[in-house]
């Protein structure tokens, strides 16, 4: 017979599960109509810029949230619910692959923070010029980086460089937490 703990934590473990399997569905759907309007635009256009697809579609209901505020939201959700679900398995990795998957994944927070943070400063400065032009459009900025024939919309790059920092930083913190030691 299971102890109420026991009960409790397999509770907690399918609340988690299918969480994460919401949140990957919503990621593969987001993802496959992003390619797929992104495909259909660069073979009538010739041009796509990364992300604009995801700015430009509102859902459910027009002046809702957009497509790419529900991706980096169930990124860093389905993220944590992994971590929930298997965070106990890194204390099984040996120690010297642990410190390696630890730089890894600090480089990768540090690099995420950076994009964020250039992309969120460019991005501020574009609306900021055309606001003094008379023009405001939050939305449309894209910048030719870091290929001038496929840009970047400045609103998909922020928020999917912010949630890839959060997801890295707190691998990171996952990864370096001290062990408990129980008593």
């Amino acid at each position: 017979m299971r102890t109420t703990f026991e009960k409790d934590d397999l509770k907690t473990r399918r609340i988690f599960l299918g969480v994460f399997y919401f949140c990957a569905f919503v990621m593969a759907a987001i993802t496959f109509y992003a390619i797929y309007v992104s495909l259909n635009e660069y073979l009538q256009t010739g041009k796509v810029i990364v992300g604009e697809v995801l700015v430009d579609t509102e859902f459910p209901v027009q002046g809702l949230a957009k497509l790419v505020t529900y991706l980096m939201i169930v990124s860093v959700v389905g993220w944590y619910c992994v971590v929930r679900l298997g965070g106990d398995k890194v204390k099984s990795i040996p120690k010297w692959l642990k410190s390696i998957l630890q730089l890894v994944v600090l480089v990768i927070a540090i690099v995420a923070l950076y994009e964020f943070v250039y992309n969120f400063i460019v991005w501020n400065s574009l609306i900021t010029a055309d606001a003094i032009k008379g023009v405001l459009n939050f939305d449309g900025v894209n910048v030719p980086y870091p290929n001038p024939d496929t840009p970047w919309n400045l609103v998909f790059a922020t928020k999917m460089s912010l949630a890839a920092f959060l997801i890295s930083a707190h691998g990171f913190y996952t990864m370096s937490k001290p062990e408990r030691k129980l008593e």
